[in-house]
């Protein structure tokens, strides 16, 4: 079969291998990470969570490339372009760079003589980043998992410190119905005697079973990790039972993030824990550390992108994003309406999202959304209903954004949310999909 020529073609092919085609697993991902020899030597920091994870790999991402090193990133989903999944030193994989790693990829899954071995969209785009990132010299690599941990792609490689931000339902398809459940699936990226940071001040019993199973060095958000906010910035506090031998430690004067919300800083109180277990590989000076959490940016958290009126997008999809956006909307100055526009995919927990979000939100567009897995409007329409939601229906979201911003007045605030693809929808409509 002929190899794709551009990124675009071999995402098309990616994607008629059934792309929303979610197979739990790492045998397969393994079997081609041995033939293409990927054993990388730089130190690993896996992220995985709920929500927040690709905050976090924001932050340890920035922090570090502030400190002069080398840095690789993979996250997901991305936004407008694929190459926003794979940073390479601080730039974005070029198509010319990613459609060689899948070639490269392809190669290894179809080993002549031998059966090819089947792998998703997702895991070939894994095997992909940590082909480019073994050969660019990097010093250092930050892993955004995609689903739960245990069997995600992602942890066919062993992390030097792994990272579980928060636990709440979602995906229970695939991970469980219960937070127990999913507790133990994040807490497999986790590794014996290993630093296990976890940013979730009430994490499940079964993650801190699995992390008593196998020895991992525990850090907890509000017990061993502590935010504390004073007349002059935060400050993060280590306590003395982090680390073996390893005396209290404070990070000072740390500056306000860029990322609005509270919960943006146990995000970035994580990144610092991680990058203090790593420091004697990776040491990070503070004013490093201050200039990164400083300039750290994630788009489409509670992102502001435009004024008179306020508009807002955010990419919270299930009810423990919503309760962080509904707490971002709470601090909003009181005066003008709040007016959401709102796509979801069929999926998630769209009852107890409108739940959450209902009496901070006057006014709802919502749409169907024309991807695989989405809600279409009747659907959304039914919830909107049932919840008492005051709304109109789009045929699309671009639509709903157009009606949203006729409705609304210089005081009133825009909020869109409900999935990535909706956040990308507007993006696309106010930008050309040339910007972030």
């Amino acid at each position: 079969m002929n190899r794709p020529a551009t990124l675009e073609s071999w995402l098309r092919r990616l994607e008629s291998r059934n792309r929303e085609t979610i197979v739990l697993g790492l045998d397969r991902v393994a079997l081609v990470r041995d033939r293409l020899g990927l054993r990388p030597m730089f130190p690993i920091i896996s992220v995985g969570g709920t929500n927040g994870k690709g905050s976090v790999c924001a932050y340890l991402e920035a922090v570090l490339t502030a400190a002069n090193y080398r840095v690789g990133c993979y996250s997901s989903p991305h936004l407008l372009r694929y190459n926003e999944r794979v940073h390479l030193a601080g730039r974005e994989a070029t198509d010319a760079e990613l459609c060689e790693a899948l070639d490269a990829v392809e190669n290894a899954r179809c080993e002549a003589a031998r059966e090819p071995v089947p792998l998703t969209y997702f895991e070939q785009g894994t095997l992909a980043a940590m082909w480019l990132f073994q050969r660019a010299g990097l010093d250092a690599v930050v892993l955004e998992i995609g689903l739960g941990g245990r069997l995600d792609a992602v942890n066919a490689w062993d992390a030097d410190c792994a990272v579980v931000t928060s636990v709440d339902l979602d995906h229970q398809q695939f991970l469980g119905e219960t937070r127990e459940a999913i507790g133990f699936e994040k807490a497999g990226i986790f590794r014996a005697g290993r630093p296990a940071i976890c940013g979730d001040a009430d994490p499940p019993a079964s993650l801190l079973a699995h992390v008593g199973a196998i020895g991992a060095q525990l850090l907890r958000v509000g017990e061993d990790i502590r935010v504390e906010f004073g007349d002059v910035g935060w400050t993060c506090r280590l306590g003395e039972n982090v680390f073996p031998a390893s005396p209290p430690r404070d990070f000072p004067a740390l500056p306000s993030l860029a990322m609005p919300g509270r919960h943006q800083y146990t995000n970035a109180a994580c990144a610092v824990a991680a990058l203090w277990s790593l420091r004697a590989r990776l040491p990070v000076s503070m004013n490093a550390l201050r200039a990164g959490l400083a300039a750290a940016r994630q788009p489409g958290r509670f992102q502001v992108v435009g004024q008179q009126p306020l508009k807002i997008l955010d990419v919270a999809h299930n009810p423990h994003a919503a309760r962080a956006l509904a707490a971002n909307l709470a601090e909003l100055p009181s005066g003008g309406r709040i007016i959401a526009v709102c796509a979801m995919l069929a999926d998630k927990d769209v009852a107890s999202v409108l739940q959450v979000l209902q009496s901070h939100i006057h006014y709802w567009h919502g749409a169907g959304l024309a991807v695989p897995r989405g809600l279409d409007l009747a659907g959304l329409a039914r919830f909107l209903q049932a919840a008492g939601c005051a709304f109109s229906s789009h045929d699309s979201v671009r639509e709903a954004w157009r009606g949203a911003c006729l409705q609304a007045g210089p005081a009133d605030t825009i909020v869109v949310f409900g999935s990535f693809h909706t956040v990308a929808e507007v993006m696309t409509e106010m930008h050309g999909g040339n910007e972030l």
